[in-house]
């Protein structure tokens, strides 16, 4: 069995900008190269990410994909491989299967690509993160970039906790 790495894309990898629909918006946090290559030497590389803004209205599915392609470009750029991307374009009012928490796409990126979710981690900086790796039995790693210091008080209990993704990424790799 394999073992992953899922990461939120915005507010994680690249700056929360509210509703991204182009790739020229796109700004990499600047330890996320160093982050990512020191997870690919054992780890499998993924990106989940919520994008409300499609059901919204705001963006269509097209320029989220049109996004994605230019993430996965710029990484593949720095030999970085993504091995999938999962998208939920639910709000939450829609109370679907595949927005985070849920653990929907974890479930089915450890079914096709043969994961073991025990020796896995999600990395985010939203408590569903958090709650997503939870419930699939992954560990969720929560930054404190993004939305993370807004969003720190949200916790019963405190899940692990890092500055940022290369934080993150160290911690992961001394485990």
């Amino acid at each position: 069995m394999k073992n992953a790495v899922f990461l939120d894309r915005d507010g994680t990898l690249i700056e929360d900008v509210g509703h991204l629909r182009s790739p020229i918006d796109i700004n990499f946090y600047a330890d996320v190269y160093a982050a990512l290559k020191i997870l690919k030497k054992d780890f499998l590389l993924f990106i989940i990410t919520n994008q409300t803004g499609i059901s919204k209205g705001h963006l269509t599915v097209e320029e989220v994909n049109e996004v994605n392609k230019a993430i996965i470009k710029r990484f593949s750029e720095e030999s970085i491989n993504i091995t999938d991307i999962y998208v939920c374009p639910h709000s939450k009012e829609d109370k679907c299967i595949c927005s985070k928490p849920e653990s929907y796409f974890l479930l089915e990126a450890a079914k096709k690509y043969n994961i073991d979710l025990a020796s896995s981690y999600l990395i985010g900086d939203h408590p569903e993160d958090v709650y997503c790796a939870e419930n699939a039995g992954a560990t969720g790693i929560y930054l404190l970039i993004g939305h993370g210091v807004k969003h720190l008080h949200e916790f019963a209990q405190k899940p692990i906790i890092k500055a940022d993704i290369l934080a993150a990424a160290k911690y992961i790799n001394s485990k």
